[in-house]
């Protein structure tokens, strides 16, 4: 009998405990609110510490939905402090609660890209005046690396991200020797995390075929339709690139770097144009370590490659293409699957993470099995007429309305509250 009253004892303590968390939070909270809203409060606002080597105004997929997300979560009255390598640029779109920039190292063939130098006293003086409930750490570079191991040090607890197939690139760079060891510094790092959070089911099963143990949640992907819209379709820039009304213009957006294989959708055009009297255009938006041999490829200058765009630039070369071809199959999910249809462009991809959530074989675009590359192809030869393409690109931009931004952020608020829990409920 007293070792089940001492039991019982000792779970009233951690469930006192628990008590005291909220209790301060709800007290920190009501004296920072309007009564108004108070109303409002049902579970207390959290301080996250944001850890990312990534932010905008690089243009990846992992920084701009960072940003989404970060934008949802101080709408919703949580605090971010964001730890990140500091940048040249400032984007201003988002401004965070708190700010820890460390000194940037471009990475290697990626120079565009950047990662945090881990600054071991700055960090830790940031964690220990912003306090936070839990520590989200998004990449796992040296500065991801160090905020583990601090936020470990200080009993913060610690949630992950995994949005890079890391493991998966190093085949494409002649780096296959690495694939061993990166797996095991991915498992080994996640393993040491509270939850990791993927974009999508198949990086979930990826994670756990090498090794990946604790709880994988997912937390979706959104899109902006007003930003992303078929409304910013322009003549004018299809007749710079040398397309009539009637061209079928082709558009891949994303990095140009081997592991995403868009030498696999220029060899498609170019047997495409051999074997069509259908006019055919292939735009390419964005940069990287493979640029230049892709360039190469450009045997007769028939290819529009214009670098990097963003912003308006980057919707309207959306939004003035006619079907969208990605041939990755390193993804974690593929945002720009969902920019494209929100556009009004229906999808050639491999039939996996985005395209396999959001695209409607021979309804808004076409699916192959991975690793097919001749089926992919083939969807490419045989495009239909630009009526067909554009009828379909409608049908896509509908299928994307309501796939707003709205339910990933509550996913990732609601992932942030089971990791902060941890600290304070019973087991």
């Amino acid at each position: 009998m007293s070792n089940v009253l001492a039991k019982q004892s000792s779970k009233l303590e951690r469930y006192s405990d628990a008590f005291k968390f909220y209790f301060k939070q709800d007290q920190q909270q009501k004296n920072s609110q309007p009564q108004s809203e108070l109303s409002d409060l049902v579970r207390p606002r959290l301080k996250i510490a944001l850890v990312t080597e990534t932010w905008p105004p690089e243009i990846n997929g992992v920084a701009r939905s960072l940003q989404q997300l970060c934008k949802g979560l101080q709408t919703l009255g949580h605090k971010i402090l964001l730890i990140r390598p500091e940048q040249k640029q400032h984007d201003g779109q988002f401004q965070p609660y708190k700010e820890c920039l460390v000194k940037a190292q471009a990475i290697p063939k990626y120079n565009n890209l950047q990662f945090g130098w881990p600054q071991w006293s700055k960090l830790s003086q940031a964690l220990d005046e912003f306090e936070p409930n839990v520590v989200h750490i998004v990449t796992e570079g040296p500065l991801g690396l160090a905020s583990l191991h601090l936020a470990k040090s200080k009993r913060i607890p610690v949630s992950s991200g995994f949005h890079s197939a890391f493991q998966d690139f190093s085949r494409f760079f002649d780096l296959a020797f690495l694939l061993k060891p990166i797996q095991h510094y991915l498992k080994w790092f996640h393993n040491n995390t509270l939850l990791t959070c993927v974009p999508s089911h198949d990086t979930e099963k990826s994670l756990r075929q090498f090794g990946v143990e604790g709880p994988l949640v997912i937390v979706g992907r959104g899109v902006d339709v007003e930003h992303f819209s078929p409304e910013f379709r322009s003549t004018a820039l299809r007749a710079r690139w040398g397309a009539e009304e009637n061209t079928r213009v082709m558009l891949y957006v994303g990095r140009l770097s081997p592991e995403k294989e868009v030498n696999l959708i220029i060899d498609a055009y170019h047997s495409m144009t051999q074997k069509t009297e259908q006019a055919v255009k292939l735009v390419v938006v964005g940069d990287g370590p493979d640029r230049q041999r892709l360039e190469a490829m450009n045997l007769h200058g028939d290819i529009i490659f214009t670098g990097s765009l963003s912003g308006t630039a980057l919707a309207e070369a959306y939004a003035s293409a006619d079907v969208f071809t990605f041939a990755s199959q390193v993804e974690t999910f593929g945002n720009v699957v969902l920019e494209a249809m929100a556009s009004g462009l229906p999808v050639v991809a491999y039939d996996y993470a985005c395209a396999n959530l959001h695209v409607r074989p021979t309804e808004t675009g076409w699916l192959s099995p991975l690793g097919q590359y001749t089926n992919l192809v083939g969807h490419i030869h045989r495009l239909p007429d630009i009526t067909t393409l554009r009828q379909m690109g409608e049908k896509a931009r509908k299928a994307t309305l309501n796939i707003g931004w709205q339910h990933p952020v509550q996913q990732f608020e609601q992932a942030l509250y089971q990791v902060a829990e941890e600290r304070y409920m019973p087991s």
